[in-house]
């Protein structure tokens, strides 16, 4: 089982879950997912980010704040080499894809990461962090991103890791989060209200009641 942690953390998930984190940009919903990662790696486990949005050189200094370098990081970067950036040196925990249109690329780092982590760690339980899908969107039409997304949330179901996906809730019409909402075991909804920010854990071990974050 998985502890998600924070103020989830009276939830466990089956290994090879995957999470929808879901709401409106600016709400918190990037730092939510590490700490859902660094409640992993304080534990033992091995932490993945996939990130279209940001260059392994911020997502080790972000995860870092989040975990206090506890545990092995592994990074599939979509950016640097798109925007002509001078990457970081490529290892055995960081991958580099052309862009965010590589989905074939990104697909085969991942399993490369998982491999890392299993059969040369020895790394049982992994957890794996999207962000964001809504980047996808914006290179790939639905169709895709929906063929993508399921072949990537069966690699973590067969890896027995736990799978976390970021989305921008209000960067698509419903048709679209409905959709996609069909290929995840939970959604975290995060919402702003006059009490500040709040989430709810909708499908997985929850009684659907708001949390303050």
């Amino acid at each position: 089982m998985y502890q998600v942690g924070g103020v989830f953390s009276d939830v466990e998930v089956e290994p090879g879950s995957n999470i929808l984190v879901a709401g409106p940009a600016m709400t918190g919903k990037y730092n939510l997912a590490l700490d859902i990662l660094a409640e992993g790696t304080t534990a033992g486990e091995g932490a993945i980010v996939v990130s279209t949005k940001n260059d392994a050189d911020r997502i080790q200094s972000d995860f870092a704040a989040h975990d206090g370098g506890a545990g092995p990081l592994g990074i599939v970067d979509c950016v640097s080499k798109q925007q002509g950036m001078e990457p970081m040196p490529e290892t055995d925990l960081v991958k580099y894809v052309s862009s965010p249109v590589d989905l074939t690329g990104i697909g085969i780092e991942l399993s490369e990461l998982l491999r890392t982590f299993v059969q040369v760690q020895g790394v049982a339980q992994n957890r794996i962090l999207l962000h964001s899908v809504s980047t996808l969107l914006m290179y790939s039409n639905l169709q895709t991103v929906f063929r993508f997304l399921h072949v990537f949330t069966g690699r973590v179901q067969s890896a027995d890791a736990l799978g976390v996906f970021v989305i921008d809730s209000t960067a698509h019409d419903a048709q679209t989060i409905s959709t996609l909402k069909q290929l995840f075991d939970g959604v975290i909804e995060v919402d702003e209200s006059d009490e500040g920010t709040r989430v709810r854990l909708v499908g997985i071990g929850d009684d659907r009641k708001w949390r303050s974050l």
